[in-house]
């Protein structure tokens, strides 16, 4: 029976306990151990009924415990404490007031298809979720303008539970909104404010949800409202569930709605990031917004809007970057072609890698490419990967400078360092670690704090750990139906003082999770030396659609389940951020074992590594940048094999005598005093070797010196004196590409021959035709460097050359130098490219020539 009206019910809270409402409304306390610390004062065992849900825990407390709370001098002096420091917080200005005091206007709009804040807000999948929502909290910290903009899932992402089997199953919950961290942004008269956004044949009505996420709002839609159709409901209903057309639905939702969204609610953005190509729509909707607004066509439009975009690719695979059927696109989207001025085969043309392709599909990741002005993969090996996936989009260009740059993620600290390790930094590191863990002069502190101590405080951790899984498992077994003998197995699982090593991450194949699993009988006398054990505890979810995930998972739990691994091997079901959170605080080793160049970037090593874990990888993502002795262990080499179960053979081994010759014997030798003297200095080594670097506060930092503000400079200056520079931007395109056919390169000769000394130099003279072209508008350059077998030239640099004089056939002849820098066989090529005065060198499609 649906209910004919409806009314929301808010906690009742005595006068003097009010700002508890205001403090689980500002999700500043996801990262404040206070603040937690005081909700679980209230009821500890109601907080962890309710998932760490400050809201639903006001709801469903007791009003007796809220009027003795009120009483309590004790309680109350702890909530001031609390509300006085959040009143601080809120106030200062951060790091951008003091270094960017003179820039007045900047407003960034971060889009992501979602968002892993907490585990109370169930709207993240995994790392690109956990990496916006702690992108978020350290714009906050920083003080970065900056606001946020998603999707509010009705049913989130899945709960994961596995059968008698080992079988992953999903459970779908509903989310309640008004029983979580999050409220209905409404007009002055109390109605919720509301966006629509085109689909066809109709309108989808959404409304916008707020999380506060300490001084960054995060915008959310949500279509679950009565004008919408049952199927227009469920567009914001499972994070990313459903088929491919339900996934077109969600990301003109996401990009197109969003831009709605920020003008509905009075937002001004001028710079856009994408994390992802989810929220890629939003570009085309920038830019028919600026023709609608100025009067302005298309090319003047884009190139005022593409100023201001950023991009960031996390994907390192083709088939993992969104494509859309040009009939399913068309049946979405073609009224933008009207909008913009365009054919459909010219809106299609935006997406695709070969624009005269009639065929290729519509591509979310290539439409942001080329619609941004700012692109960057997520680590410094992802940057190169990605320079090399999307080649096609800039033919011309040699590899080095495709123009995707890298910004290498990191993690927020203070939401993954757990309390007791927190205390320890502030007493021997001071508090200027959580203000500014970017400062490599604070964690060479970590050297000061004594041994014990540290020790100490791990084994409580590990402890900590151990009782979890434990209490987790004991879950499990209940759940699935399972024997009192499974039970108390259940109790009797692991060692809280074994060597602990952590696998969890996303349960796909090329992450190998199976990898330590390859020989169980050498496994086995490894985790079951009576002198030294060690164990392992896995945890992570399978997409619902990749059965291949789902039978590795399903091959694990039946490898561990046997009499010999039982009680050294545990899986934990339902990854989530609290799992994570037990994890990465209390191993000893975190395991990383992907198949190299297919993980972007990887964090979860990162939020081991700050809290003492020594991480063990493969040199893939950000462990190829990071890793040293003196920080961990790695996996192999820089090696890739053809065959792929000889690669697994041989890297699975590396890892067992790893474990044999190098871990398990540092760990467990101990001094005097009954401490593991070279593991901790290993444990203190790695996190100032570490923590300085991969942190989200130096990312965002890099966000904001190298993308956000030179980006809303140039939209700024592209913008002023009703789009004057826009303007002669997209015309000086337009003269380029029609004259661009006569643009050659005829002759190329070289003045002082072919053999020359490192430190010498070759000049070249080159004759180029540039038509109508003013010889202005290009730089000529030599690109050069050395040569690999092929011929070909290695890690190239191009170095100007200067106009000399016009020659009889209406030619135009450049002299420059190449550098002789390192002996052996160097080789050039003389190339043409726009540059402009104002805009500098031109990076565009087909406006390139060589010789």
């Amino acid at each position: 029976m649906r209910a004919s009206y409806t009314f929301n019910v808010t906690p009742s809270l005595p006068p003097r306990l009010e700002r508890l409402r205001e403090l689980a409304l500002n999700l500043r306390w996801s990262w404040d151990h206070e603040t937690i610390a005081l909700f679980r004062r209230l009821d500890g065992g109601l907080w962890e009924e309710t998932g760490h849900n400050p809201v639903l825990l006001l709801g469903k407390i007791r009003q007796e415990k809220l009027e003795a709370a009120s009483r309590d001098e004790a309680f109350l002096a702890h909530m001031d404490r609390v509300c006085r420091s959040l009143d601080e917080y809120m106030a200062e200005g951060g790091w951008y007031a003091g270094a960017h005091d003179d820039v007045e206007g900047l407003k960034v709009a971060y889009f992501s298809a979602e968002f892993g804040l907490t585990e109370c807000l169930p709207i993240y999948s995994g790392g690109l979720g956990i990496l916006a929502g702690d992108h978020l909290k350290s714009a906050s910290d920083l003080g970065v303008p900056l606001v946020g903009v998603g999707l509010l899932y009705q049913e989130g992402y899945f709960r994961q539970y596995l059968n008698a089997d080992g079988w992953q199953q999903e459970r779908y919950e509903d989310n309640d909104f008004f029983n979580m961290p999050v409220t209905l942004e409404k007009h002055a008269d109390g109605k919720a404010v509301k966006i629509e956004v085109r689909y066809p044949g109709r309108a989808v009505t959404a409304r916008i949800w707020r999380i506060q996420v300490g001084r960054v709002p995060l915008f959310l839609l949500d279509t679950n409202v009565p004008e919408n159709s049952p199927d227009d409901r469920a567009i914001a209903g499972r994070l990313y569930g459903g088929d491919i057309e339900m996934r077109l639905k969600q990301e003109i939702l996401l990009g197109i709605g969003g831009v709605h969204a920020l003008a509905a609610l009075g937002i001004e953005a001028n710079t856009y990031h994408m994390n992802e190509g989810h929220s890629a729509f939003m570009a085309l909707e920038r830019i028919r917004r600026v023709m609608e607004e100025k009067g302005a066509p298309f090319a003047d439009a884009r190139e005022l809007t593409s100023a201001g975009n950023v991009f960031t690719t996390h994907t390192p695979v083709p088939a993992g970057n969104d494509r859309f059927p040009p009939d399913l696109f068309l049946k979405y989207v073609s009224h933008y072609a009207d909008a913009l001025g365009l054919s459909e085969k010219e809106l299609l043309a935006l997406g695709r890698e070969r624009p005269e392709d009639d065929n290729e599909p519509f591509c979310m990741t290539v439409l942001a490419l080329k619609l941004a002005a700012k692109r960057n993969g997520v680590s410094k090996l992802h940057g190169r990967v990605s320079r090399r996936m999307w080649r096609s989009v800039w033919p011309d260009l040699p590899e080095d400078e495709i123009p995707i740059d890298s910004i290498t993620n990191g993690v927020h600290f203070r939401s993954w360092i757990s309390k007791d390790l927190a205390d320890l930094y502030d007493r021997y590191l001071g508090p200027k670690w959580m203000e500014d863990p970017t400062d490599r002069w604070i964690w060479d502190s970590v050297e000061n704090i004594p041994r014990e101590e540290l020790w100490r405080t791990h084994e409580r951790r590990r402890e900590r750990l151990v009782a979890f899984a434990r209490g987790r498992l004991k879950e499990q077994v209940v759940q699935r139906g399972g024997s009192r003998a499974e039970i108390r197995a259940a109790d009797e699982a692991l060692d809280p003082e074994a060597l602990t090593i952590g696998f969890a991450r996303r349960f796909a194949t090329y992450k190998r999770a199976d990898l330590i699993l390859r020989d169980t009988e050498r496994l086995a006398k490894i985790l079951c030396d009576r002198e030294r054990p060690v164990q392992l505890i896995f945890a992570g979810k399978a997409h619902p659609r990749d059965n291949h995930g789902k039978e590795l998972l399903r091959k694990i739990v039946h490898l561990i389940r046997g009499k010999e691994l039982r009680k050294r091997v545990v899986f934990l079901e339902d990854y989530d951020v609290s799992v994570a959170r037990y994890l990465v605080q209390g191993v000893d080793v975190w395991l990383n074992t992907p198949r190299r160049l297919l993980e972007a970037s990887g964090t979860s090593g990162m939020k081991a590594s700050a809290n003492g874990a020594i991480n063990v990888s493969i040199l893939d993502g950000w462990w190829w940048e990071a890793y040293s002795p003196e920080a961990g262990w790695r996996v192999g080499n820089d090696e890739d094999y053809d065959d792929r179960d000889y690669q697994d053979t041989v890297e699975s081994n590396a890892l067992y005598d790893m474990l044999e010759q190098e871990i398990v014997p540092m760990f467990y030798k101990r001094d005097s005093n009954g401490l593991p003297t070279k593991w901790i200095s290993l444990m203190k080594s790695a996190t100032r070797l570490l923590c300085p670097a991969y942190n989200t506060n130096r990312m965002v930092h890099d966000y904001t010196e190298k993308f956000y503000l030179p980006c809303y400079f140039n939209w700024k200056d592209l913008g002023e004196e009703e789009m004057a520079r826009a303007k002669l931007l997209a015309q000086w395109k337009k003269l380029l590409r029609s004259a661009w056919r006569e643009v050659t390169v005829k002759d190329v000769t070289v003045e002082n021959g072919t053999e020359l000394r490192v430190g010498g130099r070759l000049e070249v003279l080159a004759r180029v035709a540039l038509g109508s072209i003013p010889p202005s508008d290009v730089a000529v350059e030599v690109y050069h460097g050395q040569l690999n077998a092929l011929g070909e030239i290695v890690e190239g640099r191009p170095t100007r050359m200067e106009w000399r004089e016009q020659d009889g056939d209406g030619g135009h002849v450049f002299r420059g130098y190449v550098p002789c820098i390192a002996s052996g066989r160097n080789g050039f090529a003389v190339r043409v490219v726009p540059t402009h005065q104002d805009f500098g060198r031109c990076y565009e499609p087909g406006l390139i020539a060589w010789k």
